[in-house]
């Protein structure tokens, strides 16, 4: 077991490169359930995010107000539209996936409670991992045997409200311990967002972010994150390094705003345009 902190030197060997007589299929399929009538935004952000991954094909799969928001914004995606006015039905065949990036701006009505459960059951029959972020992981927390459910190979995103729910009893004093442990037990990557974002994998080992910084503390980064990560994912990265990508270029993101912008004056949504810039520092 080992603490490493991410710099470009350690992620660069990990990229992913694109030959020359590739297309798009050869560069994997994200599913992203997110949104409802009345939070299309955070699908939107998701779905941005996406499209930034190098991941070859995204649909997301929501209501249609957030259909038509993302359509508007971001026309490159593909488009599921749900029955309801939140997420009540899976989208079929889960198995034309390679990834499934499912929780912001979902809600937690009686349907998607059950939605969630039957999309985590298919998915852990088909070995399709997950992203598991926001109100995928209050329902989590709230139907603790849904934790069985959890497809291994899958990244888990809480931030500290977020995994109080799913570790009452965490402190900072046993963090560590603890979410070593529902990495363990779920075979899964945890990234507990915040200032130094840690990421715990189920072979013990933390690895500690170096980049972000207050700037981000808005509504939507998240969102963002969950959507890059889940198209690493599919793009091709295993658990580990989608993870340990996402987090450091989503940071570099916002350092870039940062500083051409100050930390007050941008949104989430504009990390979107900035995820390069990561990807470039990487590469060197």
């Amino acid at each position: 077991m080992g603490c490493l902190e991410l710099t470009p030197a350690l992620l660069r060997p990990l990229l992913l490169h694109r030959r020359d007589d590739s297309h798009k299929g050869d560069y994997g399929r994200l599913l992203i359930v997110a949104g409802c009538q009345t939070m299309p935004g955070a699908a939107v952000l998701a779905t941005g995010a996406a499209l930034k991954s190098g991941c070859g094909l995204v649909t997301l799969h929501s209501s249609g107000r957030a259909l038509q928001a993302a359509a508007n914004q971001f026309p490159s995606a593909m488009l599921s539209e749900d029955p309801g006015s939140c997420f009540s039905a899976i989208p079929l065949p889960v198995s034309a996936y390679t990834a499934i990036a499912v929780g912001p701006g979902l809600g937690q009505a009686p349907v998607t409670v059950s939605a969630l459960s039957d999309l985590m059951e298919n998915a852990s029959q088909a070995g399709i991992p997950m992203v598991l972020d926001a109100d995928a992981l209050n329902i989590i927390a709230a139907t603790s045997e849904l934790l069985s459910l959890i497809p291994s190979g899958s990244i888990l995103t809480p931030h500290p409200g977020e995994l109080r729910r799913l570790i009452p009893d965490v402190t900072p004093e046993n963090q560590s311990t603890l979410v070593n442990a529902l990495s363990v037990r779920t075979g899964s990557v945890v990234i507990v967002k915040g200032y130094r974002s840690r990421i715990y994998t189920p072979d013990g080992n933390t690895f500690i972010n170096t980049t972000g910084n207050p700037g981000m503390a808005k509504g939507g980064s998240g969102d963002v994150l969950t959507g890059l990560v889940g198209g690493l994912l599919a793009r091709g990265y295993n658990a580990v390094d989608a993870a340990c990508l996402g987090a450091w270029i989503h940071g570099y993101a916002g350092d870039v705003l940062t500083a051409r912008c100050t930390a007050e004056a941008y949104n989430s949504r504009d990390l979107i345009d900035e995820l390069w810039a990561g990807f470039d520092a990487i590469a060197g």
